[in-house]
């Protein structure tokens, strides 16, 4: 008889989908399942800027975690700098130039203490020559480890550490969460800007110092197309980014790990997804006995229809669902659950959506509720699938009744605001195939940074994982008329 969890308490939920925040994970358990894809290997290159760029639940902090464990076994120094580190740095307000100074002055300091902490150096005299080094940092760290190891008391981990690093290994810089406190404000972008600007010079007069940035993708996007100077680094951007084939595999990985059963990934990763389906039987009912379009169809299909290629997004479903089935003494995931929960999902993705993007456009909420189907798009039963003429049109009645405005100071039109909702994975472009499924495609598969919203021979839609807070009235009518995904 197959594994199955006795019972859905909160440890084994926790255990078995894992967190939100990676933060909250359990390091040995984040990479027990972990996919190291090709965003992982472009991430950790021997290269010095590498920006990792995506939405928010993209797993971009998980990805950091993993990284650092994996730097430390090679015997380099990875580096965390968190936003509390930095709160002081780049507020200058007068000077571009000036900020970016800031920025260098203030990370060779904060870098080389962490360093020497690592170290369990604690030297006075060498961390008040922090602030007068200029950019040449990696060599005065050498230089002053060199002299101070032998007249300071380590421990074997702490001599390991610089023995490594005397051999030339590398100090990688990982500043991540700096999205935090943004409000999307010219002074935010500029400073942004400035901490980009100054990683790069710093990075180019230190071979072995190596940075490693995580920004939030609207974060990216204002400050990309608002500062011309950062063409400079749009080589270093990864896009963090998923398909819909890969949650899947991440979700089994997880399955499987849990139960402590074999893993091959690179079989998995090529099983299309109907043969890799009855590795979910552990957790869910095979089927979903829903309604409409949603009779009597496989679960992990529901669950990929749902999820906006987020693997935030397949937690957070699968942590109330099981929670459900603990509410009923199941050991299995079952339609019901899923049903049960489909509208808390989907208020949550709503607000998620809304705090995430509110910096762009601080009357978003009024924008996105503004979607629902209006009483004559209900008549003629439509709704959420538009042409780009009946969606632009849709958008220029929302905006009669409102202003809306960027935070760039940009009047927004109904063609900015379809781009804006596509590029925030409010809308997806979509097109239906003979198998009655709906082939979904995502804003991040193409040109990101596109300033046109174009026509490419796709409708548009609502993404599903929206309509039940959109439609809390009639949710019967969902599964009549929405499709699932193909993929």
């Amino acid at each position: 008889m197959e594994n199955r969890v006795s019972k859905f308490d909160d440890q084994t939920i926790q255990a078995l989908f894992g967190f939100e925040d990676a933060e909250s994970e359990n390091p040995t358990r984040l990479k027990e399942y972990f996919l190291k894809k090709d965003t992982y290997e472009r991430v950790v290159a021997d290269l010095p800027v590498r920006i990792l760029v995506g939405h928010k639940g993209t797993g971009k902090s998980a990805l950091f975690r993993v990284a650092m464990s994996e730097e430390r076994d090679k015997g380099n120094l990875p580096i965390l700098i968190k936003p509390d580190d930095i709160a002081e740095l780049g507020l200058e307000q007068t000077n571009f130039l000036i900020r970016v100074r800031q920025w260098k002055q203030g990370l060779i300091k904060i870098i080389g203490e962490k360093v020497f902490n690592e170290f369990g150096i604690e030297d006075s005299s060498a961390l008040g020559k922090l602030s007068n080094i200029g950019l040449r940092l990696f060599g005065f760290l050498t230089e002053t480890v060199k002299k101070l190891q032998e007249n300071v008391e380590l421990s074997e981990a702490q001599k390991l550490l610089i023995r490594d690093f005397l051999n030339k290994k590398k100090i990688v810089v990982y500043l991540d969460d700096l999205d935090r406190g943004w409000e999307g404000r010219k002074d935010d972008i500029i400073r942004i800007s400035a901490l980009l600007n100054a990683i790069r010079d710093i990075a180019s007069d230190n071979d072995g110092l190596l940075f490693k940035v995580a920004l939030r993708s609207d974060v990216y996007y204002l400050v990309r197309t608002a500062d011309e100077s950062t063409d400079k680094i749009e080589g270093a951007v990864v896009w963090c980014q998923w398909t819909n084939h890969e949650i899947l595999v991440l979700l089994i990985k997880r399955i499987l790990t849990y139960f402590k059963n074999e893993v091959n990934y690179n079989i998995l990763i090529k099983t299309d997804q109907f043969h890799l389906s009855p590795y979910l039987d552990q957790v869910f009912d095979r089927k979903f006995e829903g309604k409409g379009k949603w009779s009597n169809t496989y679960t992990y299909k529901v669950l990929m229809s749902m999820i906006r290629r987020r693997p935030r997004d397949l937690v957070k479903l699968c942590s109330l669902a099981a929670q459900k089935a603990r509410n009923s003494n199941s050991n299995v995931i079952k339609t019901e659950h899923l049903q049960s929960i489909f509208e808390e999902y989907s208020q949550g993705r709503m607000q998620d959506t809304i705090n995430e993007f509110k910096s762009e456009l601080p009357n978003i909420e009024r924008l996105l509720f503004g979607m629902k189907p209006s009483k004559k798009q209900k008549k003629e039963g439509k709704g959420y699938v538009y042409t780009t003429s009946e969606l632009k049109q849709k958008l220029g009645e929302i905006i009669e009744h409102s202003n809306y405005t960027f935070k760039n100071g940009q009047a927004a039109t109904p063609t900015t605001l379809a781009q804006f909702l596509y590029k925030i994975n409010f809308i997806t472009a979509r097109k239906e195939l003979d198998s009655n499924e709906v082939q979904r495609k995502y804003f991040e598969e193409n040109r990101y940074l596109s300033s046109d919203f174009v026509d490419f021979g796709y409708e548009w839609e609502v993404h599903p994982a929206f309509r039940w807070v959109l439609q809390p009235d009639n949710i019967q009518d969902i599964f009549q008329k929405l499709s699932l995904s193909a993929d």
